[in-house]
């Protein structure tokens, strides 16, 4: 039985990493005119407001977008003030920061008519939720699993495709499903750009994913990690987030580097950015 659910962490510092990597390379996608298809392969509720208990009750959102969103204005990178701005249009009163959306909003907003965009979601509880959610006419709302939907969609029938795969990692097993899920994409879809975020917990289980992909015989697989702090002996719960962009768009690791330049001093004294060529150059 799946528990996972993404309301009480909306808005936390992974989901800052993610959505700002995902918008970089969706941004760097919509230079060309050649139509993309998205898939989304655990897309959660779509949109969050904060005023839920389930959000208010570990508030996360307040070491994760709350602080960036009070420094709007103040900061200098354009990549970051483009991503903010885009949060901006999700608020009711665009002053007033209520509501986070997931990566479904995120994907949705600069959909144009010849993209199309696969929602998958397996727990019944959330799938409803994002049923409820306003989308353009060319997506489309799955109740499913999403690895297994994505290996049952490639190839796509349009030139480019773009996929995130953001699993909760309640199974161990779910590491190697998503090597497993990617390389099949893959071998689909050559030169498919791939976002996989993965979460940095003590028990270090994230190098099933990463020596996975690094015996894989994929090309280039570019990471980046998000570190809140240092994990010992004592630490518990999720001490950083970590992203991985296969084919990534040439300059976003220059790009976000930046961002993150005025990310990281907002999060804490202990926060770090690092990236690195997992694969390729």
């Amino acid at each position: 039985m799946l528990s996972y659910q993404h309301a009480y962490h909306a808005g936390n510092f992974a989901d800052v990493q993610k959505h700002l990597t995902l918008y970089a390379v969706v941004d760097y996608l919509l230079r060309k005119k050649s139509a993309i298809t998205y898939i989304d392969t655990h897309a959660g509720r779509g949109l969050y407001p904060l005023g839920t208990k389930e959000t208010q009750r570990l508030q996360e959102y307040r070491e994760g977008i709350w602080p960036l969103w009070q420094a709007s204005g103040q900061l200098t990178d354009p990549l970051l003030n483009g991503w903010l701005a885009t949060l901006g249009s999700a608020q009711p009163h665009a002053s007033e920061l209520t509501h986070y959306p997931g990566s479904p909003w995120w994907l949705s907003q600069p959909l144009r008519e010849q993209d199309r965009l696969t929602l998958f979601e397996l727990h019944p509880g959330e799938h409803e939720h994002l049923s409820t959610q306003s989308l353009p006419p060319q997506a489309q709302r799955i109740y499913g699993d999403g690895l297994a939907g994505l290996s049952e969609l490639v190839p796509v029938t349009t030139p480019r495709l773009c996929v995130l795969i953001d699993p909760s990692y309640e199974r161990k097993a779910e590491y190697q499903e998503v090597v497993d899920a990617v390389t099949y994409s893959l071998a689909k879809v050559r030169h498919a750009v791939l976002l996989v975020w993965y979460p940095l917990l003590p028990a270090g289980n994230h190098h099933t994913l990463l020596n996975g992909l690094r015996e894989s015989g994929i090309r280039k697989i570019w990471r980046s990690e998000l570190h809140r702090h240092t994990p010992n002996e004592q630490s518990h719960g999720m001490y950083g987030s970590g992203m991985l962009v296969i084919n990534p768009p040439w300059g976003l690791d220059e790009r976000l580097a930046a961002a993150m330049a005025n990310i990281t001093p907002l999060l804490g004294s202990e926060s770090d950015y690092r990236s690195e060529w997992l694969v390729g150059e």
